[in-house]
């Protein structure tokens, strides 16, 4: 299984294509320093057996923001190394942190933008970049990852609505490009050449008047040029959609933007795959072979080695989904794929963190602040056989079960769904004892059946199947 093979970033290697990109915890207090509880999520994520841990972004500079993790200054590096150790401890999980420059922005809607900074802010964030991962190196971490993706200062630079009027502006394709290429040259000049240096850049803006795959392509191969060890893609995340609430700080992931960025359970699997297929194929026909990371609501083992077979992409980035399930990438190595917690897509995560609130999982278990830890266990059982009914209306299935018990408790249940004549295939999983199909299409025949499982993953056997089907709608009696 590729899914499961080495790959080999400069001087490191990691041990599986399975990378955790960079997600915001909210756990750090806003001294930036490492705390107890960013390194148990960390430790967590290692735990699990991942290729590659990118932590979450970490300031270069000074400029306020909540809780933020910093690398800003060398006082930052005893505490970085330290997580750094504990994850080498953990398992064979390389990790590099993501460095990011962000400008300022205020509640009452205020935001500083590329245009506003002069030509030594520029070579300042230049010089912090370079210096931030050289602290990087000292610290320990495998590597560094450049954020130009999003909403931030280097992804500013790149857009299609960077007003600047000069060679950092936007009105030339190689003008959008300086900023990044001058920082990638720097950092290079402080980590040398055998640090591993991973970008992340949007492929696609997902804005009006935004750049798309034309451009984006053109960026990952200057990246290649300049030696990147691996380009990681994402998408969206601007400011530019974003909803504005009064007297709140502007969100950049509330518009069709932030979908794009993290697309939800209304979204295809593998939403942005078209973007990585585009960049690969680009970057192959001009004799590059940089590893590409792509993401997007990837969370199926079979979907991911599909994507690696067809070349599209070298490392899956998978965030949601080994949030859901830490041990994600050690059941699949292990064959036990059936016991992972599949991310249903719900973003409750991402609300949390744009109410600022620790991020967590819906599918956790109550009041847990990580992924809970794989305990030996039997599995969940049933009363009697889950008494799993259907009550039709003429717009949606209504499933209801028993619920199931267990010793250490029923985390949740997974919902399978057939249509027809079809394979039964996962649906959704909920963390209640019934289920509304809105979904359902009238004049089908539908057949389901839940298994409860614990926090490890443990199932209990299927309910009894039961059948379903909304009538199909008399229009022509409706509009009488």
């Amino acid at each position: 299984m590729k899914l499961m093979e080495p790959l080999r970033i400069n001087s490191t290697t990691i041990h599986c294509r399975v990378l955790v990109p960079a997600m915001v915890t909210r756990l750090s207090g806003e001294d930036g320093y490492v705390n107890q509880a960013i390194r148990d999520r960390y430790v967590r994520y290692a735990m699990g057996e991942v290729g590659l841990l990118v932590v979450e972004a970490m300031a270069i500079h000074g400029n306020k923001s909540g809780p933020l993790l910093r690398i800003s200054e060398d006082r930052f590096i005893p505490g970085l190394r330290d997580m750094v150790r504990e994850v080498h401890e953990a398992s064979d999980t390389k990790i590099v942190p993501q460095i990011i420059h962000f400008l300022k922005i205020s509640r009452r809607g205020w935001r500083q933008k590329v245009e506003d900074l002069s030509r030594e802010e520029i070579k300042l964030i230049v010089e912090q970049f370079g210096n931030a991962a050289y602290r990087a190196r000292q610290a320990e971490f495998d590597g560094v990852e450049l954020h130009m993706a999003h909403a931030y200062t280097m992804s500013s630079f790149l857009s299609m609505r960077n007003k600047r009027k000069d060679e950092y502006g936007g009105k030339t394709l190689e003008d959008r490009m300086r900023a990044m290429g001058e920082v990638i040259t720097r950092v290079r000049q402080a980590v040398g050449d055998d640090f591993a240096v991973g970008v992340r850049f949007d492929a696609e803006e997902g804005i009006k008047k935004g750049y798309t795959l034309n451009d984006s392509r053109e960026f990952a191969l200057r990246m290649a040029q300049l030696g990147a060890d691996y380009i990681s893609l994402s998408a969206g995340g601007k400011f530019e959609d974003a909803i504005i609430r009064p007297g709140h700080i502007v969100y950049p992931y509330t518009g069709y933007s932030g979908d794009k960025c993290m697309p939800g359970d209304y979204y295809p699997d593998g939403t942005n795959l078209y973007l990585a297929e585009g960049i690969k194929r680009y970057l192959v026909e001009r004799g590059y072979q940089t590893p590409l990371v792509c993401a997007g609501k990837i969370s199926h083992a079979e979907h991911a080695e599909e994507i690696l077979q067809k070349g599209w992409a070298d490392i899956i980035g998978m965030a949601r989904a080994n949030l859901a399930d830490a041990d994600w990438a050690k059941k699949v190595r292990e064959g036990r794929e059936k016991e992972i917690i599949r991310c249903i897509y719900c973003n409750v995560c991402k609300n949390l963190d744009e109410t600022h609130n620790e991020v967590i999982c819906y599918l956790w278990p109550k009041g847990t602040l990580h992924a809970p830890l794989w305990k030996p266990g039997g599995n969940p059982v049933w009363p009697t056989d889950g008494k799993l009914t259907a009550a039709v209306t003429p717009s949606e299935i209504k499933l209801s079960w028993e619920e199931a018990s267990h010793a250490d408790g029923v985390c949740g249940y997974d919902l399978f769904r057939r249509e027809g004549d079809g394979q039964y295939e996962w649906f959704t999983a909920t963390t209640r004892t019934n289920y509304r199909d809105q979904l359902a299409i009238a004049g089908r025949a539908y057949k389901y059946y839940v298994q409860a499982y614990t926090e490890a993953g443990m199932r209990s056997t299927p309910t009894e199947v039961v059948e379903a089907t909304i009538p199909f709608p008399d229009y022509a009696t409706a509009s009488a």
